[in-house]
């Protein structure tokens, strides 16, 4: 435990000394909440692909970068007289006690069912929810700028925490088939527009209710499909051809034997 409380206190050391005044970093003098989402953001795409590499050692090195984001941002609210990384970690700690009862609260509430430890997560993210918001919308704390499918999948599951979904998979089949028989019907770009749109909505709506993360199965889906189209440019490759060489006929075959491998 030592060890790892003098690291934290050793790259916040580390921190400081790049934002001073005198003698620091000129970039990282120059640095602010604003400018510093756009690394957020691809350190923490970094750390996902850490991850699915399996790479342990890119893993370590990868949340290091992302947990910096999070000691530079305490830096600046610290010079700011807003807070403190300390503070992070405390206030984060007693959320996480808050809404786990079922490990930290009596006897009676570690003893509650999977189904019950769930609807009660539910209730106290609610009850977050109405503290922070007067008008308690069910959404008001979703990030705006989340990607398009995660943001889908988290306005569904929080209006199904209040009763709004459907209580098997069923009607989402129709919803689909409706949806796709619109965007056949739409004319104007607009409106095909819109209608494709409901038909994604509807689509990650049918992954919700299978308990499947949406963005991963495309994420799946996309280096599916990258590998396959990798294998027919190397079976070309080897004839000395390119995709844009072949018909349409001629690629479909090269898919066909590209799924069997």
């Amino acid at each position: 435990m030592t060890s790892e409380f003098n690291g934290v206190a050793e790259l916040t050391e580390v921190m400081r000394r790049l934002r001073d005044p005198e003698g620091g970093c000129p970039w990282d003098l120059k640095q602010s909440f604003e400018s510093l989402l756009p690394y957020t953001i691809e350190e923490t795409y970094e750390v996902v692909d850490a991850i699915q590499s399996g790479d342990m050692a890119a893993i370590k090195d990868e949340l290091g970068d992302l947990l910096f984001q999070v000691v530079f941002y305490a830096q600046l609210a610290k010079e700011q007289g807003d807070f403190v990384f300390d503070d992070i970690a405390a206030h984060t700690a007693n959320k996480l006690i808050s809404r786990h009862p079922h490990v930290f609260g009596s006897d009676a509430e570690r003893n509650l069912s999977d189904a019950e430890i769930k609807a009660q997560w539910e209730q106290i993210k609610q009850q977050e929810r109405t503290e922070k918001n007067a008008r308690g919308s069910v959404f008001e704390d979703i990030p705006s700028q989340l990607p398009s499918i995660l943001k889908a999948a988290k306005l569904q599951k929080r209006a199904a925490s209040v009763g709004f979904d459907w209580p098997e998979a069923e009607p989402v089949y129709d919803k689909i088939e409706e949806e796709i028989q619109e965007v056949k019907d739409a004319t104007e770009q607009a409106h095909i527009e819109e209608e494709i749109g409901d038909l994604l909505f509807a689509v990650v709506n049918l992954a919700r209710h299978k308990q499947v993360n949406p963005e991963a199965a495309l994420q799946r889906a996309n280096e599916k499909f990258k590998s396959r189209f990798q294998n027919i440019e190397q079976r070309l490759s080897e004839q000395d051809k390119r995709p844009s060489d072949c018909n349409l006929d001629e690629l479909e075959a090269l898919w066909l034997q590209a799924k069997k491998v």
